[in-house]
Order: C-alpha cells, then structure tokens, then sequence
C-alpha cells in the first residue's frame, strides 16, 4: 500500500491562537504551528510583529494528509472561522499582523483559494466583499515555543475564554463532520 505524502497549507485568520486550536480539531490534520510569514524582517519576533511594523501576519502552518481531508475542506473551516471580509482586523486584534490571507504553496492552492474566494463573493453579492489576500509562501517563520498550543496550556485564560472558546465552539456545530471525535 501505498503511503500519502503530507501537505502543507498556511492560513492567517486573525490570532494565531485561535486558528490554531481550531485546525488541530480537524480529521487528517498532522500538526499546526503558530507562526508569522509575508514580511520582510528575517526571524521576526512576537513583539516585533505585534508593533504591526514587518509585514508579516500572524499564521499558521498546517501539515495534513490530503487522502484524509482536502484543501478545500480547510478553506471552508478557515472562511468559516473568522470574518475574512474585514482588512487587518479580526475583533479587538487589529493591524495588518491580523489580516486575512491564504499563503499558497503551490499553483492548485493557489487556484483553488481564488475560485472558492470567487464563489464565495457571487454567492453574496450584497454581502460585504471578501478581503482575504492570497499570496505566495516566501518564509515561515515559527512562532516562540510559549505560543504553541496555547489555548490546550491556557484555556482559562480571559482572552481563550472570551475569543477562543466562542469560536471553537460555532466550528464543532457548523463543521462536525469534518472535526476529530473526542472520547470522553
């Protein structure tokens, strides 16, 4: 039998705090990491791209096996985690650190994100636009080891329970089908 070989995709849909606990609920998904990609200072820092001041964005870099979940599968949680129709916000987190983008990995992500960007925008057409940037993957750079699996290490913190729970939960209710069952 042949073994699939794992793909990567990168998304930024506001904290990466937030998007990371949500695509580590996902079937298929390997690993996410929390990071920053899309600016121009080399190894930035979380304090240096909190300040909004490198380009960057704060992302997530997602290994999945894609015979288990699809591409597009990931845009559909992704679309449907956050408001990709607001630039450089998501909530209180404003700045362009926070703004929507899909970094692509290669020419079918790329295409793959502009026609489900496409079919989202005519299936809305009085709906506000969406503003979701789609550009190359140049860099990943891995976030400080203190921000990985954040909300798994703090979920009593204010800002899991104000922003992240909230959410994780409006993705297990729209998104079930896709989501790893829990055992309790």
């Amino acid at each position: 039998m042949e073994e699939t070989k794992n793909e990567v995709a990168v998304f930024g849909g506001g904290c990466f705090w937030c998007t990371e606990a949500v695509f580590k609920m996902m079937c298929g998904v390997r690993s996410v990491l929390p990071g920053y990609a899309g600016g121009s200072t080399i190894n930035p820092t979380y304090q240096e791209v909190s300040q909004g001041n490198t380009g960057h964005a704060e992302v997530v870099q997602i290994v999945y096996d894609p015979s288990q979940v699809k591409y597009k599968d990931l845009l559909t949680v992704f679309f449907g985690s956050h408001d990709p129709t607001t630039k450089n916000q998501q909530g209180a987190d404003v700045g362009t650190q926070y703004r929507s983008v899909i970094f692509y990995t290669n020419q079918d992500q790329k295409a793959e994100a502009e026609q489900f960007i496409a079919d989202m925008n005519a299936s809305n057409s009085a709906g506000a636009p969406v503003v979701t940037e789609v550009e190359p993957l140049e860099k990943f750079y891995e976030a400080e080891n203190y921000h990985h699996d954040y909300f798994a290490n703090h979920p009593n913190a204010g800002y899991c329970q104000i922003v992240i729970n909230p959410k994780l939960e409006k993705v297990q209710k729209q998104f079930a089908d896709l989501l790893v069952t829990i055992q309790k």
